[in-house]
């Protein structure tokens, strides 16, 4: 839920933020670990917390969940070499790598290194049990429906790339390759609504049964959403965690054995603790509609133009002037991209949409709320813009984790 700029209790005041662009001249992200470690602490009745960490995957950040206990999710062979970096141990559960897809040099470094794989594929698995006779493995199901706050985040049904539709044609497999089958994974989209969960947690039961292996684990995956705006609830957790252990007991019951439950937060944990600090370049006027350009685009920022996502938007004043909250316009945010998409205030297929907001000056600062998750970590160098700096907020210290990129370092991988 965005934090109120004149609330002095938490970091993300207007004291705080101008401090911030005195010193770091924006563009740049803002985290706050205090609200990460609020966020792990709710979810502390699930046996194992694994960051999905392509959420927020700068190496500060994963060393703040290592230090609090909570494991980590790749999804790629950068990933398990950020995890590494950040201390998380091989040769342990500390990392799963999960993907659809094993190319060469990934498997050669999840073999190597003993790293458990959440396998989404019967294709994957037979790579995989070619390579590493014994190795771990996790399933990742399709259980044959999805849910998701887009189409784009939806990840169950047959419109959906992951997880392996059939789970029993992946037994042969793991017996031919004597693989170890530790656990069963689902995940079927991003945002949470209790009918599609509560048949989620039905399907994980029906599966194991199925397939009726002796797992250690089940995991209840990701897609745990936060409150972007004001008047939202957040979700209810306890509810959450009961309807998944109901589930989780009726599968130990079956298997005569403790199961333990994990969760793969990403969103949930992040999301919450950032904030993207931009400067208004320019205000104009077309035809009817007033459009405020600020120096962030999408490809610092994807999630309005990739999702019509909604991000709440404050403004700090560039010339210590009072910003009337009462005296609103309807205005039009937007970035500096060569691109007609290069809004922020966008509804999803990218219809154009007008926030109400304060006056806005050249010169005054806005900022992009609730942009820890999926922020930093989808930037890109589109129009050869360079990769904005991450400042860490730990309690009364500042940390520059991410320097500004420099247009050389990128120009350097051409020449």
């Amino acid at each position: 839920m965005p934090y109120c700029l004149n609330d002095i209790k938490n970091n993300f005041n207007e004291e705080k933020i101008k401090d911030l662009i005195k010193q770091y001249q924006p563009p740049f992200w803002v985290y706050d670990a205090n609200i990460i470690y609020k966020k792990i602490k709710l979810l502390q009745e699930f046996d194992v917390i694994r960051f999905a960490q392509k959420s927020c995957s700068n190496i500060h950040i994963l060393r703040l969940m290592k230090n609090k206990n909570v494991k980590v999710d790749a999804v790629s062979l950068g990933e398990i070499q950020r995890a590494l970096l950040s201390g998380f141990k091989h040769n342990t559960n500390d990392i799963v790598f999960t993907a659809d897809i094993l190319d060469d040099k990934t498997l050669s470094q999840v073999v190597n290194f003993n790293i458990p794989v959440n396998a989404g594929s019967l294709d994957m698995l037979e790579q995989l049990g070619k390579a590493s006779s014994g190795h771990n493995v996790w399933l990742r199901i399709n259980p044959g429906f999805g849910y998701g706050h887009s189409k784009k985040t939806n990840t169950g049904g047959e419109n959906s790339k992951h997880g392996i539709w059939d789970p029993l044609l992946a037994i042969p497999i793991i017996k031919k390759y004597q693989l170890k089958l530790i656990g069963l994974h689902m995940h079927i989209g991003s945002g949470v609504n209790y009918i599609h969960l509560k048949k989620v947690c039905k399907s994980m039961i029906e599966n194991v049964i199925k397939l009726n292996q002796k797992i250690s684990s089940i995991s209840a995956g990701g897609g745990l959403p936060i409150p972007y705006k004001f008047n939202e609830k957040p979700i209810n957790i306890k509810k959450y965690f009961i309807l998944w252990d109901l589930a989780r007991k009726e599968i130990s019951k079956f298997l005569g054995k403790k199961i333990e439950l994990e969760i793969e937060p990403g969103r949930f944990l992040v999301a919450e603790s950032g904030i993207l600090i931009s400067q208004v370049w320019s205000v104009k006027k077309m035809g009817n509609k007033n459009f405020v350009l600020v120096d962030v685009g999408f490809n610092d920022l994807m999630r309005p133009a990739m999702y019509g996502s909604y991000h709440h938007i404050s403004v700090i004043s560039g010339d210590n002037r009072n910003i009337d909250e009462k005296k609103t316009i309807k205005t039009v945010i937007a970035g500096p991209l060569c691109e007609s998409g290069d809004i922020f205030t966008q509804k999803e297929g990218g219809t154009i949409q007008t926030r109400l907001l304060p006056i806005i000056k050249k010169g005054d600062y806005l900022i992009f709320h609730d942009t820890g998750a999926y922020g930093a970590s989808m930037s890109s160098n589109y129009n050869t813009r360079p990769l904005i700096p991450e400042i860490l907020l730990k309690n009364d210290n500042v940390m520059l984790i991410r320097r500004r990129q420099k247009i050389e370092e990128i120009l350097s991988l051409e020449i």
